[in-house]
């Protein structure tokens, strides 16, 4: 990493470093509560693909998750069998197969959802109105930052 020696600079690649070390622990705190869902992250994950984003490929879907077609292929058999996911003929091309949520996958990751913004919120029960709203300013910069960098 090059060094920094515009003040300006120093101040956010500090503030980029509090960002990324919170972030990793407010998540890590969070999944936590996936435990009671009996499925593993990885697998919650995918499947929040397929019920946000809609049916999908594998190689999509692998895509998406960052890992390669086997390692998901794995995790679909998983989710099938948990009757989360099912493969339906892709209307697109006669030899391909869609990757699709099932009612109760979507349920489940709505449950998961629920709890873990259940438990955001009994932790935010402690703060003032004034510092909920300084969240909801940084919360609100985080969602322009997001959505700027999805433009790119």
């Amino acid at each position: 990493m090059r060094r920094r020696s515009n003040p300006r600079e120093r101040v956010i690649l500090q503030l980029a470093d509090h960002l990324h070390s919170a972030a990793i622990h407010l998540l890590r705190r969070l999944r936590r509560t996936d435990a009671s869902l009996e499925v593993s992250g990885p697998k919650l994950s995918a499947l929040s693909v397929l019920v946000y984003g809609g049916p999908c490929t594998l190689g999509r879907l692998a895509s998406a998750e960052h890992v390669r077609r086997p390692t998901m292929s794995r995790l679909v058999v998983d989710l099938e069998a948990h009757g989360l996911v099912v493969r339906r003929p892709n209307p697109d091309d006669g030899r391909g197969i869609l990757l699709e949520a099932t009612a109760r996958g979507a349920r489940l990751l709505e449950q998961g959802r629920a709890l873990r913004i259940g438990q955001l919120a009994e932790q935010l029960q402690s703060f003032t109105t004034k510092e909920l709203g300084t969240l909801q300013s940084a919360v609100s910069l985080l969602e322009r930052m997001l959505v700027a960098q999805d433009h790119r």
